[in-house]
């Protein structure tokens, strides 16, 4: 049974910045794409950033380039996600998901999620 936990969320100050975490097991992630989404109370999915299992090309929001990176470890069988120069509008629930077929940018096309955890920017 696949299982994703997400880990380092909490509360920042606009400006600053948060590393956040998926841990897999029961799956290795290497075969995988791999992303990050998040989401607000009331509203859908929204996608955050993508890591491709052929060559580890990285794809992002507009809101977010620049800003957060995307990596992973094979080794931990991790995804990581830097979130850097934070804002009160990234504050929302972030959910590591593995990609199963369709655009990457589109949540419809995971299908393993983690619980979530939420992060929080103060102004």
């Amino acid at each position: 049974q696949v299982q994703l936990v997400e880990s380092g969320g909490g509360l920042a100050q606009a400006g600053g910045s948060l590393r956040l975490s998926c841990v897999a097991s029961g799956r290795t992630l290497r075969n995988y794409g791999m992303g990050w989404f998040r989401q607000v109370s009331g509203k859908e999915r929204e996608f955050v950033g993508f890591v491709s299992w052929i060559g580890g090309g990285t794809y992002y929001a507009d809101s977010v380039k620049g800003r957060f990176t995307v990596s992973r470890d094979y080794a931990k069988n991790t995804l990581d996600l830097q979130m850097n120069n934070l804002k009160p509008e990234d504050t929302a629930m972030y959910y590591c998901a593995i990609h199963y077929t369709g655009h990457y940018s589109d949540h419809k096309s995971y299908n393993y999620w983690g619980q979530g955890i939420q992060v929080t920017v103060s102004s």
